[in-house]
């Protein structure tokens, strides 16, 4: 009798009477190694970094053809949600939250000033991996249906849907007799046969009589799927 009371033992009675019940090994009171802890840290990262994956390899990527920006992505990324998820483990307070969060968003390099595409995307990513870090207590659902949700809307932003990407390129121009007003039609001709785009308009700027140039931004559409992004670039030293 006594032999099959044992077998059927409850460690959740035990528990009750305040006998605490653990298969863990421990050291210094920290558990070597928690399974569930640790699978739901692989779980979440590896669905993390395939967001960050889809959302940096196929709507970036793929106008911009930058892998510096690629690899620098992936890492915030990676770097920001273990932070979060780590941290959350030991009450993470919403202010150190929102701390970290905008010094990485501000976040600008001393070599180069980021564009502010570049820094939308950086800003993109360590959203999605503050939400994927502290979204413990949501279903599974409602977190692939969030991350989803964003995705769609670069991929709706980034596919021309609503508005064609129109860009702007400063040119020295040095017929000075074509920017007055009355000339303008015949100076956006000039520009459309030495630049080879479709331009929508011209503004002139800083105008030199001396050396008979003057600085004009000429807008122009590009061609599906194309993005410039040296427009603004206009001396050797500016180039990555």
């Amino acid at each position: 009798m006594f032999q099959e009371d044992f077998l059927e033992f409850d460690p959740s009675i035990a528990e009750e009477f305040g006998y605490e019940i653990t298969n863990q090994i421990s050291f210094l009171g920290v558990p070597l190694c928690d399974t569930q802890s640790l699978l739901h840290l692989l779980m979440r990262f590896a669905f993390n970094l395939l967001v960050s994956w889809i959302i940096v390899r196929y709507c970036y990527y793929r106008k911009s053809q930058r892998k510096d920006y690629v690899l620098t992505y992936m890492l915030f990324g990676s770097a920001m949600f273990l932070l979060i998820f780590l941290m959350e483990n030991v009450n993470l307070q919403i202010g150190l939250t929102l701390g970290l969060f905008a010094i990485f968003g501000v976040i600008r390099y001393r070599t180069e000033t980021v564009p502010i595409r570049e820094m939308t995307y950086l800003f993109i990513i360590i959203a999605v991996s503050v939400i994927n870090g502290l979204a413990l207590n949501i279903s599974y659902v409602e977190l692939i249906v969030s991350n989803a949700l964003v995705i769609l809307l670069i991929w709706a932003m980034e596919g021309a849907l609503f508005l064609k990407h129109t860009s702007a390129k400063l040119v020295i121009y040095e017929k000075i007799n074509l920017i007055g007003p009355e000339h303008r039609e015949e100076m956006i001709a000039d520009l459309e046969q030495r630049l080879g785009h479709k331009v929508n308009k011209v503004e002139v700027g800083h105008v030199d009589f001396l050396r008979d140039v003057a600085f004009v931004k000429v807008y122009y559409e590009l061609p599906n799927g194309e993005q410039n992004t040296i427009d603004h670039i206009s001396k050797p030293n500016q180039f990555v």
